[in-house]
């Protein structure tokens, strides 16, 4: 039986309203909980770019073990060892974008905030910065892209306006919950040029 492939990647990070936040790698204990989030009707209603349901158990594990087994890193968010939701950072997987950037390290970011009492509380502005620097400082990242997000999901375009992305491509979508998916993105050099400013999109991050 394939397992997540694991890494030893620890991210800390404080919300704007001084919540302390855990990034640490999701195992395979951790399937009960993801598998709560991903069959919650509300959480994937936005998380999904189609009209999705929810997943079996062995398709949502052959879903999350695909994109690690890729040389995807994901992590599992806490509060107080409390697990909240997950984020992934993996290589982009679009050739729609890839063919676009030959030659350039490409990533993509998917976050998850699956406890819903946690929602509206600066979580996912604090942890896509966090992954964001963590991609562009310690992976090499040339570019990373936050894709098929709904025009209408208007929390998580500005989580990702304030951790310094923009808008990349609009396209139609199929799906009859949302008009327009949205791909927004941010490259190296625009990050490192706010860190040099002194911009803070999400902050204090230090990896342990």
């Amino acid at each position: 039986m394939h397992i997540l492939k694991q890494h030893d990647v620890i991210l800390e990070t404080v919300t704007s309203k001084g919540m302390k936040l855990r990034l640490r790698p999701m195992t395979e204990d951790d399937w009960d909980v993801i598998y709560k989030w991903n069959n919650d009707p509300d959480v994937i209603y936005w998380s999904e770019e189609e009209d999705t349901t929810g997943w079996s158990l062995d398709d949502m594990k052959r879903k999350y073990r695909s994109v690690i087994g890729k040389g995807g890193i994901n992590f599992i968010v806490e509060v107080e060892s409390k697990p909240i939701g997950e984020c992934w950072l993996q290589p982009m997987n679009l050739a729609r974008i890839s063919e676009r950037h030959p030659g350039k390290d490409l990533r993509r970011i998917d976050f998850m905030l699956g406890e819903k009492g946690f929602w509206g509380k600066g979580i996912g502005t604090a942890v896509i910065a966090a992954v964001t620097e963590f991609g562009f400082i310690r992976e090499g990242a040339d570019m990373i892209f936050g894709c098929f997000v709904a025009d209408n999901n208007l929390r998580i375009l500005r989580v990702l306006e304030k951790a310094g992305y923009f808008i990349y491509s609009k396209e139609k979508s199929s799906s009859a919950k949302r008009e327009y998916n949205l791909d927004l993105y941010q490259t190296r050099e625009a990050f490192l040029a706010n860190r040099e400013k002194g911009v803070n999109h999400g902050g204090q991050v230090s990896t342990v």
